[in-house]
């Protein structure tokens, strides 16, 4: 097991850990949990000996192996799979000596040694990770110079699980990864055969593959068993009896105080008074936990459009010559929520830079209301900040005419409070640097927002302001994530780029989810159907569906409010006058479009209202 006892340490004077103490059984799986800067990275580094304690101590099994991704990616000329065989050190070193050892007895421990620790499929099981992590079997040959840096991190991801250590440190893994690779990596740790810490704000894998959450805050540990939903639960019930009991001990506390001060100077009070004064000395104070300040994202909100505002006939795009999605017949309005679903190299990027006029279309139609103002948030562009500026500049050059305080109001707005707004980008967090470029995506107050992976670096507060601020907003997004938990609950439409196109993936997550994890299983012998029993959904899910249902209903109030615009429009007679035919057929076309998207507004409502009625009658 691995215990951490009592440990101290801080950074250029700051406290991360005081008398911190900790517990993990050997073989469980703990997601490390704390808001951004507590320490979580810190404390891996200190559990592989690379930063010196100030006074406690951490201690594993002897000869215990520690393993986490390295912090370079691997490039160099070596193929995908002979790198990530080379990450099983033992095997490597016994294969090369057994080319060149002599000695009969030390030849039979060397393949006694390689049967033991499965040496001869070692390359289908490098194979099969990597294959889980994207890669496939043309890929695996090719050396790792030949991949981006992302990439070339699911190779180190892919090197450290096959080698297997007996305690697995990831650290954010799925922020290299894609939705399939996410999914991947929860069923594989599920069942890897010894210890994993994972520092991770994505709540799906917390709750389906970690049975510990080890809770950093206030300086110390506190070890939870069960998943994140069960930790948030025990939380939140200790954090209100630890409130209720701080009360308790105040109003206490008032009274004897009370009697003290009464009875003082009183002489057959005079013993009673000074032993209350005992006990008012002696009594441990009980705090009320304070509430962390809340998470916040603030966006601006746009204009209405007429619909649709994009829509596109029989497009294709692609880069030069080369065709990557064809045949697009696609429609957005101001009010949808689209997630895109597909695997990496399907073309979710191609489609995004497409829509948000980055990309030309090559063939086909694709029209959009003039007014049209699009945000476009991608991971990469956190990465081109000007890291020698602050925020408040990063702003100033957006917006020269606005005054200081309405800019900071701004970054306040996206919980970046007065001491972020003067801090150079260089020295702020990877999740105040993502909070930084969302507010710059939609500074324009953008009609669409097509977001790409916005959740890496958020920790999990930030995730769930983020949820409540696309809930809220008023214009179009359109969402790529590997976060199922953002998914579910913000996106009430699915696409699917595949086979060099995109259409409406007719399932919903959970069936998306299931297909990709039983995609590369093999197909089950025939049996007997068996009655299944209809399981109630979690309330979360029925939350959900609530939320479909009132988005429903606001969306067929907004379009029925347009409709009777245009029909108060379309009655007056003046419209109709020879000189003003142009106008009147404009009109017409409009109200033509509001009636389409009316119905499929109805359409949407009474499905997400039958799906809602469904689930709570069971």
């Amino acid at each position: 097991m691995l215990q951490i006892q009592d440990i101290s340490y801080a950074v250029e004077g700051r406290l991360l850990f005081d008398g911190a103490s900790a517990t993990i059984p050997t073989g469980h799986k703990v997601g490390l949990v704390g808001r951004n800067g507590t320490g979580k990275t810190t404390l891996f580094r200190l559990i592989r000996n690379e930063l010196s304690l100030e006074s406690g101590d951490i201690s594993l099994p002897n000869r215990s192996k520690i393993g986490g991704i390295a912090q370079e990616a691997p490039s160099s000329e070596v193929s995908l799979i002979n790198t990530v065989l080379a990450a099983d050190i033992e095997r490597a070193d016994l294969l090369a000596e057994s080319e060149t050892a002599q000695d009969a007895n030390r030849i039979a421990e060397i393949q006694t040694r390689l049967t033991d620790i499965n040496a001869w499929s070692a390359e289908g099981r490098a194979a099969a990770i990597l294959k889980g992590l994207g890669f496939d079997f043309e890929a695996q040959l090719r050396p790792c110079s030949d991949f981006s840096g992302g990439w070339r991190m699911r190779v180190a991801l892919a090197a450290v699980l096959f080698a297997q250590p007996d305690l697995l440190l990831l650290d954010e893994p799925t922020n290299y990864l894609d939705l399939e690779g996410a999914l991947w990596l929860e069923s594989y740790l599920t069942k890897y055969p010894h210890t994993v810490i994972i520092i991770s704000h994505d709540r799906e894998l917390l709750n389906r593959s970690v049975n510990g959450i080890l809770h950093l805050e206030d300086l110390g540990l506190t070890y939870y068993s069960g998943n994140y939903d069960q930790f948030a639960r025990q939380r939140a019930a200790n954090r209100a009896n630890q409130a209720a009991q701080a009360k308790k001990q105040d109003a206490r506390r008032s009274h004897l105080q009370a009697f003290v001060d009464r009875f003082k100077a009183k002489a057959s009070k005079a013993k009673q008074a000074q032993s209350r004064v005992k006990m008012l000395e002696k009594m441990e104070t009980i705090r009320a936990p304070e509430d962390a300040a809340r998470t916040v994202f603030t966006f601006p909100e746009p204009e209405e459009l007429s619909p649709p505002i994009i829509a596109t006939e029989g497009a294709s795009v692609g880069y030069d010559d080369t065709t990557i999605l064809s045949k697009l017949n696609l429609r957005i309005d101001q009010d949808d929520r689209i997630a895109l679903l597909g695997k990496n190299g399907e073309g979710k990027s191609t489609l995004s830079k497409m829509l948000s006029g980055r990309l030309d279309v090559m063939s086909g139609k694709m029209t959009q209301s003039s007014k049209l103002r699009i945000g476009f948030f991608a991971q990469h562009q956190v990465d081109e900040l000007f890291i020698d500026e602050t925020p408040l500049q990063h702003l100033m050059r957006e917006r020269p005419h606005e005054g200081q305080s309405k800019l900071r109001a701004r970054l306040a707005g996206f919980g970046l409070g007065a001491n972020q707004a003067d801090t150079e980008v260089g020295r702020l967090s990877g999740g105040q640097k993502a909070r930084l470029s969302l507010l710059l995506a939609t500074l324009p107050a953008p009609h669409l927002l097509i977001l790409d992976e916005p959740t890496n670096h958020l920790d999990i507060e930030s995730r769930e302001a983020l949820v409540e601020a696309l809930t809220a907003y008023t214009g179009a997004v359109i969402l790529v994530s590997h976060d199922m938990h953002l998914l579910s609950l913000v996106a009430d439409r699915l696409w699917l780029v595949s086979g060099g196109t995109v259409k409406p993936y007719e399932g919903d997550l959970p069936s998306y989810r299931d297909l990709l994890l039983t995609r590369d299983k093999p197909a089950a012998k025939p049996s007997a159907p068996k009655a299944k029993a209809k399981q109630r959904p979690s309330r979360d899910a029925i939350t959900a569906l609530r939320g479909e249902v009132r988005k429903g209903e606001a969306r067929l109030q907004k379009i029925s409010e347009m409709r009777d615009k245009l029909a108060t429009k379309l009655a007056d007679p003046a419209l109709y006058d020879e000189e003003r035919k142009d106008e009147a057929i404009v009109w017409q076309r409009k109200y033509s479009e509001v009636m389409d998207a009316q119905d499929r507004a109805e359409e949407l409502w009474m499905k997400a209202l039958e799906k809602l009625e469904k689930a709570e009658a069971l």
